[in-house]
Formats: structure tokens, C-alpha cells, sequence
């Protein structure tokens, strides 16, 4: 159904006419047939006809057969095997948009930005995405051994991972210890995001200000890039997509009903946020809703579909780009931030003793409290570790001067806002 009414749509070609193209192309698949060194069947090479007519349009666009077909509907269900790493083209290199937090190939190290040499013995000079993805996927508890170059690095780097089951947790939040402020990490945009959101705001209500942590997250599902921005604003565009196709053309508009708080924000984005990541800080700077600050992201604006041919077959193919409410376009181009500020500690003398007289004060109670609670149970201390956990420490915001920047901010607009 899809082939033949493609078939059916007249578009002019220079030179020759759409039949003598097809001549052509018939022409080429019966010689390939005949004379190629390997015996190859006809449906074989139809196949490899399609992956490279995709493959040439563009990084994202791509023939999925039916095993690809299957592990595209595993990447947005939250749980998945493999590294727990995104990656994309760009400049026709594969790149690593993101490690997913906490999985194998964050705490192996890999960056946002690296570009993917090998995987194991296989060299990713023109590989696509799909076979990347297919060959960094596996059985868990399986080693993949990466090679890849870095930025600042004379050498490439070797990486030896062990695969796992990836269970994305996409949202969390932390209270910011001595701020009124929450801190919003959302890692990866699948079907949760927008749920987890009003519950963690529904606990908070009390909050003069949000951090909104964007940083190596490679995105996910519009809808809810598009929902979580709606929290936020009451009206206007969040995001348009246009393309040759004006029945493509969609606008999302903000709702006032949907908008559940207006507390200052602030957004961290880097490299490593893409997509959805960049429709939501993009949307709420264009609204002057919030203060982005980081790095410039990475840039993909591009809006692809999944067009079934036949049951098990399918092609993923870009139809149109997004574009900002102001309308400018993320493709190759990414968030600017409005504050960049690259990743390092805060940086203070190492002698300077920083401690306040009322933390010291804190530190010594804490300390009298330990030695008068020698009955205290180890159920007590699990609940004492996990409320530690629910909140960012000095230490921790400190050791990051992109969330230091953002905590200073957000107290600059709260000021502001009363």
C-alpha cells in the first residue's frame, strides 16, 4: 500500500523521465543478480536497495527489517539489555549523544561526545546506527569492548563493559540542602516522564524554585517533551514541526489548565542533551519561562516516522524538522544556553576552611546525637541514609559548577519573583 501509492505520485526528475528512472534502477538489480561474486538472492538485493536509499538520505532515516523493527519497540518501554548508551551521527562519525545515568556505560566512563572507533573488532567507518546498536546490544553479564576518541585526549581509549538489563529510571528529584529548591533530574523521555513529574511537584509544593537537570539526556517520546513543557507555561507554541508535506505540518500549543506551577526555573543542558531534551529547554527560553545554563546541546531537530511495509517490515524516515516557538531550528544548530558554563568543581584554596559557624554548630549536634543514640537500630540508619539521599549536599553541588551556577541563579530569581 505505501510502495504503490508512492509509486503513483508524480515528482519530475531532470533529464529523464520517472519511467526510464525505474528502467534504470530495474536494470541495475537483474545485473547485480546475474554477475556479483556471491550468490545473492532477489529479495536480498531489494533489501540492500532500500537500507541504502535510507541510509543516504540522512543519519536518522533507516530500513528495519523485522529483528530492527522488534528492538525499535524495546528502546521506549524503560527497560531494555545492552550498555545504556545513545548514540547518533555526526559529521558522518558515530558519536555518543549520552551514557544513561547509572548504567553499565556510564560507570565505564563513555562521554557525551565521544565518537565510537570500534566496537569490538568492528571498525564504525560507515556503519549505521541500526548495526551499532545491533552489535553494542546483547545477553547480559557479556563483554563489548569500545574504542573511542575524545576530545583533549592524544590517544584513542579502550572501554571493556559488561552488558546489563537497563532499567531507566527517568525522573528523580533531590531537595537542595539550605535552598528552598528542587532538583528535577529527568535522564530519558519515555512514557513516565510527565507522571513522575506532577507527583514529585504534588510533594514539593512548597517550593520557591526548580532545577531542571536536562544534562546527558538524548531524549525520547514527544508527547512527553511536549506535556513536561506544558507544566510549566500556560499559553503560546511549545514546538511546530514542518516539513514538504504541509499534512505533516503540526503546531503544540500550551494549555492553561495543564500548567501546574510558576516558580522560577532554571535548565542544565550539555552535549549530551538532544532532541526532546532540546524542544523543552529551547521552549521554555523562548518564553523567557527559565535561565538555561551549561553547554550549547547537541542538535537533533529532526522528526522521524515509523511507516510500516508489509507486517514485520518497517521504514523510519524523516518527514520534517522542529522548529522553536521563535522559529529557530535545533537541527545541526542545538540550545545555546543563556549562561555557558562548562562541566569542573567550584573552585576554591585548599586551605580556605569554608565551614559556616551555624553548619559547625549542625555537625556537633549531629555528632552528640550519635553518641547519646547507642540504641538506635540499623532500620533507623537505613531511613537516615535514605533521607540523605533525597537531598543534594554541599559537598555534591560544590563538586559541580554547572549546578552551582544553576542553584545561584535560581536563588536570584526567587528574589526577584517576590
Amino acid at each position: 500500500m505505501l510502495l504503490s501509492s508512492s509509486l503513483d505520485t508524480q515528482i519530475p526528475i531532470k533529464g529523464e523521465s520517472r519511467l526510464e528512472a525505474l528502467a534504470k534502477f530495474t536494470k541495475v538489480l537483474n545485473t547485480v543478480e546475474d554477475y556479483y561474486v556471491d550468490d545473492i538472492t532477489f529479495n536480498e538485493i531489494i533489501s540492500k536497495s532500500i537500507e541504502g536509499l535510507l541510509t543516504n538520505l540522512d543519519a536518522h532515516s533507516a530500513f528495519l527489517d523485522d529483528k530492527k523493527f522488534k528492538n525499535m519497540k524495546v528502546q521506549t518501554e524503560g527497560e531494555f539489555g545492552g550498555l545504556g548508551i545513545t548514540v547518533g551521527m555526526r559529521d558522518g562519525a558515530l558519536t555518543v549523544i549520552a551514557p544513561i545515568e547509572g548504567t553499565p556505560a556510564d560507570k565505564a566512563g563513555l562521554k557525551a561526545s565521544d565518537i565510537i572507533l570500534r566496537i569490538d573488532e568492528h571498525s564504525t567507518l560507515n556503519m549505521t546506527i541500526d548495526e551499532a546498536v545491533s552489535l553494542m546490544r546483547g545477553k547480559p553479564d557479556t563483554k563489548i569492548v569500545l574504542t573511542v576518541v575524545r576530545e583533549g585526549e592524544s590517544k584513542p581509549l579502550t572501554f571493556e563493559i559488561i552488558r546489563d538489563i537497563i532499567k531507566i529510571n527517568s525522573v528523580y528529584t533531590k531537595t537542595i540542602e539550605n535552598h528552598d529548591l528542587l532538583y528535577l533530574r529527568v535522564t530519558s523521555f519515555d512514557r513516565n516522564v510527565v507522571e513522575k513529574t506532577k507527583e514529585a511537584l504534588a510533594k514539593n509544593r512548597d517550593i520557591k524554585g526548580i532545577i531542571m537537570d536536562l544534562r546527558n539526556n538524548p531524549g525520547g517520546l514527544l508527547d512527553q517533551a511536549i506535556d513536561l513543557t506544558d507544566l510549566f507555561i500556560s499559553e503560546g507554541q511549545i514546538v511546530s514541526q514542518k516539513g514538504r508535506d504541509e499534512n505533516e505540518n503540526r503546531i503544540y500549543n500550551a494549555t492553561k489548565r495543564s500548567t501546574v506551577t510558576d516558580v522560577p526555573i532554571v535548565v542544565l543542558v550539555n552535549g549530551g542533551s538532544a532532541s526532546a531534551s532540546e524542544i523543552v529547554s529551547g521552549a521554555l527560553q523562548d518564553h523567557k519561562r527559565a535561565i538555561v545554563v551549561g553547554e550549547k546541546t547537541f542538535g537533533k531537530g529532526s522528526v522521524q516516522v515509523i511507516l510500516p511495509v508489509g507486517s514485520q517490515e518497517a521504514l523510519r524516515l524523516t518527514i520534517a524538522r522542529y522548529y522553536l516557538p521563535s522559529g529557530r531550528t535545533i537541527q545541526a544548530v542545538g540550545v545555546t544556553p543563556d549562561v555557558i558554563v562548562y562541566p569542573g568543581k567550584v573552585p576554591m584554596p585548599e586551605s580556605d576552611f569554608s565551614i559556616k559557624e551555624n553548619d559547625l554548630k549542625l555537625h556537633l549536634t549531629s555528632e552528640l546525637e550519635k553518641l547519646n543514640d547507642k540504641n538506635a537500630t540499623s532500620t533507623k540508619k537505613a531511613e537516615n541514609s535514605k533521607e540523605e539521599s533525597s537531598q543534594l549536599t554541599q559537598k555534591e553541588i560544590l563538586g559541580d559548577i554547572q549546578l552551582k551556577t544553576a542553584i545561584d541563579i535560581a536563588n536570584v530569581l526567587k528574589i526577584q519573583a517576590k
